[in-house]
């Protein structure tokens, strides 16, 4: 009796299902993630054993290059805005709406205030690779500087966390000066950022 053969059936499977999910998986990470910022300084941060993460919102904060200048960010773009008004009636200056828009989306700056109106007027470009001196810490001329944006900042967002990423190589009185501005202030809590001990950021 002879053989009945089977027929071969193909092996062909529907992908097209398979790639609708990927695409959709994709354009949705794509459209979700927030991009690291351009950084206005590289700090190679020190590294240490604290486990306490910092908040995902609501962060003020202060950057301190090797040299010792220091840049100040907030996170909150309402929070911008509140602080550039409150700049506005402090120093007696004034903002176009194009200057307030650059403001919102500044998201790290360090500079005299008064020269914040000619930082803001630079297409974007421009103000990525400006050279920024640092904000003005001395307060020989009367002016607190540093002290009025911590104030203003806490002002306009009373739930701000405070935190301060310094270069491990930086000197201490750089460092000092801020946590000085701080206490001045009545502001005796705020985080360090450092990276775990034995990994890189």
């Amino acid at each position: 009796m002879p053989k009945v053969k089977v027929p071969r059936k193909s092996t062909a499977i529907d992908m097209t299902a398979m790639c609708d999910v990927a695409f959709l998986l994709l354009t949705f990470f794509i459209l979700t993630t927030k991009f690291r910022p351009q950084e206005v300084v590289q700090i190679d941060i020190p590294s240490s054993t604290a486990q306490i993460p910092i908040p995902d919102k609501d962060i003020l904060m202060f950057q301190i290059a090797p040299d010792g200048k220091v840049f100040f960010g907030l996170d909150d773009q309402p929070t911008r805005l509140g602080l550039l008004d409150r700049l506005e009636t402090g120093y007696n200056m004034k903002f176009t709406p194009k200057q307030r828009d650059a403001f919102r989306l500044t998201e790290l700056w360090g500079m005299d205030v008064r020269d914040l109106p000619k930082y803001l007027d630079m297409d974007a470009n421009a103000r990525a690779n400006a050279v920024q001196p640092g904000l003005k810490i001395d307060t020989t001329g009367g002016e607190h500087q540093l002290e009025d944006l911590i104030l203003w900042s806490r002002q306009t967002n009373n739930n701000l966390r405070i935190a301060i990423k310094a270069d491990k190589t930086t000197e201490y009185k750089a460092f000092d000066k801020v946590i000085e501005a701080l206490q001045n202030r009545k502001v005796n809590r705020f985080n360090l950022i450092t990276s775990a001990k034995g990994s890189k950021e």
